[in-house]
């Protein structure tokens, strides 16, 4: 085989083992697709150099055969003629990456079995593999490639919550090691003969195994039991160490969340799942009951993720706000409740969480709000974290009688009525089914879907396995699973309300919290929260709540007919204030314990729990572990001798025995030979024990002596009584610190350890022994004749 032939296929090798990092982010049969791909581009490479092609021209060709590969298996469609990629495959391809990338983002491992998925999966690793084959057997640098093979751990380094499991790492180490070693057997080749090496093992075989490969296999057994166990061994780092996105620090224990106005969605999701349940912010005043703070609305749709639509000029807080748009009630009569808010260092966030309608804010420097969905955003990129400010509200709450005599005769701007052309039949079949009660009334139509949601639609809330709210995604939710989070809930109703015609948006922002002493609510990171705002002439946005009880326990009041509200409870009297002209109203929407999140009752809870679950118990625990490992020797010496004194006598017994004795001479530092004969060593025993112990020292020494070379000895013979005399004896005669150092640290275990080391060096001679006869058997040497010629 030739040198470039070899190194080719353990890029290959490589590249496959590489790969398997990817397997719990990914699902379906990417594995196969991309090992068999590289395996093509690999063969092509290997022909075109047998073929002398000019080096620059292979990879060249090994690309384009790869676009070529890629658009057949998944781009079919999109090829000119059915056979060569155009233009249309560019665009579809790149289509799907940013689809795949928008996944990887927004899903927690493992991934759905999607096109997109599998295209972005099938594409890293055979490009991997290409580069890894260009730079290792074009360049012929192959230690280079180790970098690539690095970069594939990127993905699911992202996504896999808690890391990869450690036994991932052993395959793309040996892949590496393999590529390093045929590439260094290739160059030695080019010098001349190859090195041979005999080990100790292999005097009298007729085959060699090479010296070189001995090297290079023990360096990597050792660079795969490093790569194995030092990941098991070390401390992991906490999510967020490195970085979490935006700027800003914390104060507080956990590592907070961060919300960016280029995905609040997404920001949302990782917060809910993985996130601390820290403290957000507080809040006073404002409805009784507290209130809804929202950060943004998504009004953008475009079949796999809601973002906020594109924005024209901002406008500067600085002063009222704009009215409420849909809105067409004189506003000085609607009552105005007023909010002094306190955000924490752990809410890292863009947007200003805010009731809606915002009337006014005390922000002013750098903030900016829009018109359309009356949400606060920095101007410059800063955060809110850490800032106090006050604000006041329109105290809207339009009747049910309003909603359903309202007609909405268009559109209240160009995306929020847009359903995307890719949504499936089945779901446009569910909405009008659900709502065939309604009689084309709207706000009808918008309560049955809530309840729907809610109670009819046999939904569960959780966390756990939600594969988001892409078109896939959301139609598994509505038909098949039924099982997600507020996300789900929310943008499901959002786009079904849109096929009824009804404009909807998603709002993204906190439920009221929870209500502390006077007045103040806090609002931690697990109050984050989605839900649908539906437009209605005359009243304009409106927030609906189809979340289950679950998470949140009513729905907003002006959902609920009359004949079916319930007389309310008094409020408990409190001595917050209120804005004149501001009313009381029952509380609403309280969030109930949520199962699927981790912890409710925050990061930085203090005083509660007694010492033992305040850190105890941890302590002990840590102190039980430390002891135990300071008592691994004494444990390994004190089961050994056990083990020895209990074998029956015999040959096995009385070596057994013997190296008891060994042992201890070492454990309590006495000079024991290694090189002395049984007679040696009994006549050096004798002279460092007592004269009453100097017959069972000769005895153990004759014994062993005669088992070991006489033919006639005695197999039967017990010397057990002898061997625990001697030890007694030795131990008696040696000082208290030395008894004691060799109970606690006895010398001999290191010296088991090194034995181990020699045994494992001899197994690998053994290793090279068996690999060189199965090369001499399966590749017998070629006929060196031309080389005796005279």
């Amino acid at each position: 085989m030739t040198g470039h032939a070899r190194i080719s296929i353990a890029a290959w090798g490589a590249t496959a083992l590489g790969s398997l990092v990817l397997t719990p982010v990914f699902s379906g049969p990417f594995l196969f697709v991309s090992v068999f791909l590289c395996a093509l581009i690999t063969g092509v490479g290997v022909l075109l150099q047998n073929l002398r092609i000019p080096r620059i021209v292979v990879p060249i060709v090994q690309l384009l055969v790869l676009v070529e590969l890629l658009s057949l298996f998944f781009l079919h469609s999109t090829m000119k003629f059915g056979l060569f990629p155009w233009k249309a495959t560019a665009l579809e391809f790149n289509a799907q990456m940013a689809d795949a990338m928008d996944s990887i983002n927004r899903f927690s491992a493992p991934l759905p079995q999607d096109p997109h998925l599998t295209l972005f999966a099938v594409t890293v690793i055979a490009v991997t593999g290409f580069l890894i084959h260009v730079i290792a057997v074009q360049l012929r640098q192959a230690a280079w490639s180790g970098l690539l093979l690095l970069i594939m751990y990127t993905v699911p380094a992202a996504t896999v919550h808690g890391g990869l499991p450690w036994l991932l790492f052993i395959p793309p180490a040996i892949g590496y090691i393999v590529l390093l070693s045929a590439e260094g057997r290739s160059r030695l080749s080019r010098w001349g003969r190859r090195i041979s090496g005999v080990s100790h093992l292999d005097a009298a075989e007729p085959v060699e195994a090479s010296a070189l490969g001995q090297a290079g296999r023990r360096i990597g057994l050792t660079v795969v039991a490093i790569a194995a166990l030092l990941p098991a061994l070390l401390p992991s780092l906490p999510e967020g160490v490195i970085g979490n996105g935006l700027a800003g620090g914390s104060s507080g224990t956990g590592i907070g969340a961060s919300i960016s106005s280029t995905n609040p969605m997404l920001d949302m999701g990782r917060n809910l799942k993985r996130g601390e349940n820290v403290v957000a912010l507080t809040y006073k005043g404002g409805p009784s009951g507290g209130s809804y703070l929202r950060l943004t609305a998504l009004d953008l749709f475009d079949g796999n993720t809601w973002q906020i639509a594109p924005r024209g000029q901002e406008n500067r807080v600085t002063g009222d706000l704009t009215p409420p748009p849909g809105f067409n009630g004189d506003l000085s009569k609607v009552p105005l409740t007023t909010m002094d808010i306190n955000v924490t260092r752990d809410l890292r966030s863009q947007l200003v969480p805010v009731p809606y309608p915002l009337h006014s804010i005390s922000l002013k420097k750098d903030w900016n709000y829009d018109a359309n969905a009356l949400d606060v955003m920095s101007g410059n990129g800063g955060i809110v974290a850490g800032k106090k400010y006050k604000l006041t509200a329109y105290d809207i709450e339009p009747t049910p009688d309003q909603l359903h005599d309202s007609i909405t005769t268009a559109a209240p701007d160009k995306y929020t009525m847009v359903v995307p052309e890719r949504t499936p039949e089945s779901i446009k079949q569910l909405a009008y089914r659900v709502t065939a009660d309604a009689k084309d009334n709207k706000f009808e139509a918008a309560v049955l879907l809530q309840d729907w949601f809610r109670t009819g639609g046999g939904f569960t809330y959780s966390t756990q396995n939600v594969k988001g709210s892409g078109m896939a995604a959301l139609e598994d939710f509505l038909l098949t699973s039924k099982s997600g989070y507020c996300e789900q809930f929310a943008t499901g109703m959002a786009l079904m309300a849109r096929i009824l015609g009804i404009p909807a948006r998603v709002g993204i922002g906190f439920l009221p919290g929870t209500a502390g002493k006077d007045g103040v609510y806090t609002v931690r990171m697990h109050d984050m929260h989605a839900w649908p705002e539906l437009y209605f002439q005359g009243t304009g946005w409106v927030r609906f709540e189809p979340t289950p009880s679950a998470r949140v326990s009513t729905t907003p009041g002006w959902t609920v007919p009359a004949d079916e509200t319930t007389t309310p409870t008094t409020p408990t009297t409190t001595t917050e204030p209120t804005t004149p002209g501001a009313k009381q109203t029952a509380p609403i929407d309280k969030p109930r314990h949520d199962p699927n999140l981790s912890d409710q009752s925050g990061g930085t809870a203090t005083g509660t729990g007694n010492w033992f679950s305040n850190g105890g118990g941890q302590a002990i625990a840590g102190g039980l572990g430390v002891l135990l490992l300071i008592c691994i020797p004494w444990l390994v010496r004190t089961l050994t001798r056990r083990r020895r004194y209990l074998r029956p006598p015999g040959r096995a017994g009385a070596e057994g025995l013997w190296a008891e004795i060994r042992d201890t001479a070492r454990d309590l530092d006495l000079d024991w030979s290694e090189i002395s004969t049984p007679r040696q060593s009994g006549q050096w025993l004798v002279s460092q024990l007592p004269a009453e112990t100097h017959p069972a020292a000769r005895r153990l020494a004759r014994g062993i002596e005669a088992l070991r070379y006489a033919g006639d000895s005695n197999l039967e013979l017990d010397l057990r009584d002898d061997a625990a005399a001697v030890r007694q004896a030795l131990w008696a005669q040696a000082p208290a610190r030395r008894r004691w150092r060799a109970r606690l640290l006895p010398p001999s275990w290191r010296w088991y350890l090194s034995r181990g080391t020699t045994e494992a060096s001899d197994l690998l001679d053994e290793f090279d022994l068996l690999l060189a006869r199965l090369r001499s058997v399966l590749l017998p040497k070629r006929s060196t004749a031309g080389s005796h010629r005279g």
